[in-house]
């Protein structure tokens, strides 16, 4: 494999899909990997840790209910954005390109947002700033993941796919890590990730061979058209549907675990919250090492072997089970053995997940951004429905029954393991 960056840029000034045919270089996977890292760092470190407690300094006796309301309405947020921001990439016209200005602009007022919850003073502009970062943070992610069928290969797409899995669960390690060191800083928790993400996100804009196409071949924007920013057929495309529907109750199983880890530890097996940081990053290090091993190795065999179903309905089944395991546990040992099978699932999940999506987007891709921003809203609406339900089960018997809670995010993942098997375009 080269070290030259990727030539996979060619313009494009016909109507249909865009197929990339020359291989990626290691400069191009070095520096996507960067800034697909620093996003999901600056993103996920206040799902998972910094939200909590900034929401608990401020009204710690509403904390549960006050998370779940920011956590809720963002959510919604991040799902209208992804698809939207995605259907304007594929229709810019720019001299840019259709993905650079969107990159630099995501970044840029994610950061905002981030900045504006730093400084916050009441729950009102937590959530003010949420909904920013949120709708930034999304559309920010469509653009950059549709980079991969615009610049990648369908025969490099499996470890290409296998390096930005690394690459999430190591941004979970460094944003806790971060959160860990800075626990005396509500601040620098929430903007160091965001600077990190700035840099790394603009150094991807200013280096990318961006696709372009012509101003004749986009639409007038029309009511239709933006209707259709948040639409794919399930019944048309019925294996782009089916993978949908197993990555959303994927989700709903990894948003339980992310939004209620804060106040599992604290509630459920009775830790200090002063050393919720520090066992955060424990048990998020020991899930990261287990992803980074797992992703690797799901995304070489799936290349080598061609086959991306099996792999995906195992690896959910496994995740699945690491979520029953957590709503057994009775000590945080346990709980570390639970997430070490969560984490074996989900390395593999994510790194073949999105090789098999990719490979079954309608039309061949040629709304790449579009289309995968459709289908990130079955990443971002569990972030909302997670925390709206998770009340119910947590109620049942005496309250805070985190067993009910977490059984249930366990049933959900392996309905969507299920899922996986009526696709027939890919093996």
């Amino acid at each position: 494999m080269s070290a030259q960056p990727s030539r996979g840029h060619e313009r494009v000034v016909e109507q249909g899909a865009h197929q990339p045919s020359r291989p990626v270089g290691l400069g191009f996977i070095a520096v996507y990997a960067g800034a697909y890292f620093a996003l999901w760092m600056a993103l996920l470190t206040p799902v998972i840790v910094t939200l909590a407690i900034r929401v608990q300094q401020i009204e710690p006796a509403g904390k549960a209910g006050s998370l779940s309301l920011v956590l809720g309405v963002g959510a919604f947020f991040a799902l209208v954005s992804n698809p939207f921001f995605g259907k304007l990439s594929d229709r810019t016209a720019s001299r840019f390109g259709m993905r650079r200005p969107w990159i630099a602009a995501g970044a840029m007022a994610s950061t905002l947002g981030l900045l504006i919850i730093a400084l916050a003073q009441s729950i009102t502009g937590i959530l003010i700033g949420w909904c920013l970062s949120q709708t930034a943070f999304n559309a920010l992610l469509a653009v950059v993941v549709a980079v991969l069928p615009d610049q990648v290969p369908e025969e490099q797409r499996g470890r290409v796919s296998g390096v930005l899995g690394m690459c999430q669960s190591a941004a979970q390690v460094a944003g806790t890590f971060i959160a860990q060191q800075l626990a005396y800083s509500s601040f620098w928790m929430f903007m160091l990730p965001a600077a990190i993400n700035l840099v790394a996100c603009l150094a991807l804009a200013v280096t990318l061979r961006d696709r372009t196409i012509d101003r004749s071949q986009v639409p007038p924007y029309s009511l239709g058209e933006f209707l259709r920013s948040f639409w794919v057929n399930p019944i048309k495309y019925s294996d782009f549907g089916w993978a949908w529907a197993g990555r959303f109750l994927l989700s709903m199983g990894l948003a339980t675990l992310l939004s209620y880890q804060v106040f599992y530890l604290t509630d459920h097996l009775g830790r200090d919250p002063a050393s919720v940081p520090q066992l955060i990053f424990t048990s998020t290090l020991v899930l990261s090492a287990c992803v980074v091993v797992s992703s690797y190795a799901g995304g070489w065999l799936s290349d080598r072997f061609r086959r991306r179903k099996v792999l995906v309905l195992a690896s959910a089944a496994t995740y699945s089970a690491g979520l029953f395991f957590v709503a057994m546990a009775g000590s945080f040992t346990a709980f570390l053995w639970a997430i070490v099978i969560a984490g074996i699932g989900q390395g593999i999940f994510f790194a073949v997940d999105l090789a098999l999506v990719s490979a079954v987007l309608p039309e061949g891709g040629r709304e790449a951004a579009k289309d995968m921003g459709v289908f990130n809203i079955a990443n971002a609406l569990p972030q909302s429905i997670a925390p709206a339900i998770a009340p119910i089960f947590l109620a049942i018997g005496s309250g805070n029954n985190y067993t009910a809670l977490f059984t249930a995010a366990a049933i959900f993942t392996l309905l969507g393991a299920l899922c996986v098997q009526p696709i027939k375009g890919v093996r």
